[in-house]
């Protein structure tokens, strides 16, 4: 597709986002482990969580980044786990891009179902997507809740469902961990994920962002 450029941030928001983006690189003078293209994801996740241990905590399956630009060029569908990732996401990359935001928690079926056999709205919200067709050759991305991460992982293996990119980031201590520890052992699907409990739908957004910007070859 031929994809038009973003409409660029005013000059005053782009001067502080550049010289933040030159202090983060002048204080980690190591980031070896990640390429070019890995590191603009990391330094942005930085950027916007004030915190440096993303450097190292940050991991990439191998086609990961590959991966995203190619579906975010084809425009794949992107299915979020809350509403406040679709809330933060802009509009001056996704519209470009011709790419969509689902996210199916408040639908009234959804709902019920949860009810009915007992699963978190976020569970029975990616059984949706997948009913709907939009997690094969889609884009997932998980900030807030690790049910759904662990519902896609299980779609992967026992339904052979294959997302083209899983951004899979959910923060907290009950299980937030270990489903970023379960997807990080996915070889058939790409993925980008962070040790441990840190994480959260802000940092889904950052990584999205630049992933859209390497897609619109506007990566920082």
């Amino acid at each position: 597709m031929s994809i038009q450029q973003p409409a660029p941030i005013v000059p005053a928001g782009a001067a502080i986002e550049s010289a933040s983006f030159l202090v983060i690189d002048e204080k980690v003078t190591d980031h070896s482990a990640y390429d070019s293209q890995q590191w603009n994801i990391v330094r942005r996740l930085i950027h916007t969580s004030g915190d440096f241990d993303f450097n190292g905590l940050t991991k990439f399956h191998p086609q990961a980044i590959t991966a995203a630009i190619e579906a975010f060029k084809n425009s794949a569908p992107l299915i979020v786990d809350v509403q406040m990732i679709k809330a933060g996401l802009t509009h001056r990359r996704l519209d470009p891009l011709g790419v969509e935001v689902y996210q199916f928690n408040a639908d009234q079926e959804v709902i019920e179902l949860a009810k009915k056999e007992g699963t978190t709205r976020t569970v029975q919200a990616v059984r949706s997507a997948w009913r709907q067709g939009l997690l094969d050759g889609g884009i997932a991305a998980i900030g807030n809740a690790p049910t759904a991460l662990l519902e896609i992982i299980r779609l992967i293996k026992e339904e052979q469902v294959r997302p083209a990119l899983i951004v899979g980031v959910p923060v907290g201590f009950i299980s937030a961990a270990e489903s970023k520890t379960a997807l990080m052992a996915i070889k058939e699907t790409p993925w980008i994920s962070i040790d441990g409990t840190k994480g959260g739908s802000t940092l889904a957004v950052a990584a999205l962002h630049a992933l859209m910007d390497l897609a619109l070859g506007k990566a920082n």
